[in-house]
């Protein structure tokens, strides 16, 4: 079975592991620093904070960019569902911006009309969906003008790039910027997150949230008599200065995610070259699509999403899903609409206010893109659509 996405592990990452493992050290050590560091720099941003997973990243960043009752996230309906549930995590309200149907990034033209109708928006929350980055200039200047601030979810992106040439992850357009490690990701660490940010404020709190809210760095300490004996600091004395959580990463899993990262260009031309190929290959086919056709260059080709008219082929959805299981292929559907959700449905939200998400779910599919699929195994899939789609 050729599955929809899959990992690379080679004999470098199985014995950086196993480095990690003898060290002595499994948590709250150097390889974790090490890793911040590198992403920090890679990205162009001032800093980086490692977390256990992507989703713990956006509930972090949600609750540091101030997200709380009485305030509204605004993200896509094309996402995992965890971009909207950071903004219910903080006791804040959610609400969808659709998306542009050729890019299946958030529409500017959509936001625009949610922040009319949210004037409470504290933060939006784009999605770089399938590693194609959104339209940051127009997503900025309306949040500005509205009064919130920026997070992306990159959990697709990393390696990816802006058209100005600038990484996702720089943040030179958020406040803060969120990347997964999750398997099927550009680069694993079996799960984990990285939050950048360019503002030290958020630094130091997101330091604190990761670890139950405790003092970090040079923090100030609020309870000078027990911080310190005969004007020394006490060396056992810490503070918990606000609620926080248990979202660390361990020494294990950023040294397998580090020996990745530096396979990463490679990863990345790669995913290219498969997604080039895929491109020419369809180009040619009547009832389907590459569902993004712009940005192929800057794009971190986390998916290949077709779009497939349904209604002329003789398979439905399920058929030809079946059909490519028979054939040895696996694929996958990203995503179903957010508001689809029974949770969401019974907040209120209607799936049929946002059509474009709606017709994009409709007939999206996700086939195989990842770093070891071989020319041989594409042709293989691309001959069987071939033949069930025409």
């Amino acid at each position: 079975m050729i599955p929809y996405g899959k990992h690379h592990i080679d004999e470098e990452d199985i014995q950086a592991v196993v480095n990690a493992l003898r060290s002595g050290i499994l948590t709250q050590g150097p390889i974790v620093e090490q890793f911040e560091h590198e992403i920090a720099a890679y990205v162009g941003a001032k800093y980086a904070v490692a977390v256990s997973s992507a989703t713990a990243g956006l509930h972090l960043a949600v609750l540091t960019a101030g997200v709380g009752p009485g305030s509204t996230l605004i993200t896509s309906p094309i996402t995992f569902i965890a971009s909207a549930n950071a903004g219910l995590y903080a006791g804040g309200n959610v609400a969808f911006a659709d998306i542009d149907p050729q890019t299946i990034n958030m529409s500017p033209a959509s936001l625009k009309i949610a922040l009319a109708n949210n004037p409470n928006t504290k933060v939006v929350i784009p999605v770089h969906f399938a590693g194609l980055p959104c339209d940051m200039p127009a997503i900025k200047l309306l949040t500005d003008n509205a009064g919130a601030v920026i997070i992306e979810d990159a959990a697709h992106a990393l390696g990816a790039s802006y058209p100005d040439g600038g990484m996702v992850g720089s943040c030179r357009y958020s406040l803060m910027t969120i990347f997964s490690f999750h398997p099927v990701k550009a680069i694993s660490a079996g799960e984990g997150g990285m939050i950048t940010t360019n503002d030290e404020g958020v630094y130091r709190k997101l330091l604190r949230l990761r670890s139950h809210g405790i003092n970090k760095l040079d923090d100030a300490l609020e309870i000078a008599s027990q911080a310190k004996t005969n004007g020394e600091a006490n060396p056992w004395y810490y503070e918990m200065q606000e609620l926080g959580f248990h979202y660390r990463i361990t020494e294990i899993q950023c040294a397998l995610a580090l020996s990745q990262f530096r396979k990463l260009n490679q990863f990345i031309a790669r995913r290219r070259v498969l997604a080039k190929r895929y491109d020419d290959l369809f180009s040619a086919f009547k009832n389907c699509r590459q569902a993004q056709a712009s940005g192929r260059n800057f794009s971190g080709h986390h998916l290949y999403v077709l779009r497939i008219n349904f209604s002329s082929i003789e398979l439905d959805k399920v058929g030809l899903i079946r059909k490519l299981k028979d054939n040895g292929i696996g694929s996958q559907v990203h995503y179903i609409p957010v508001p689809m959700q029974p949770y969401y449905r019974k907040l209120g939200f209607r799936p049929e206010d946002f059509i474009h998400s709606v017709n994009y779910y409709k007939g999206a599919l996700s086939i195989p893109l990842f770093y070891d699929l071989t020319d041989a195994q594409q042709e293989h899939i691309v001959t069987v659509l071939r033949d069930v789609v025409g």
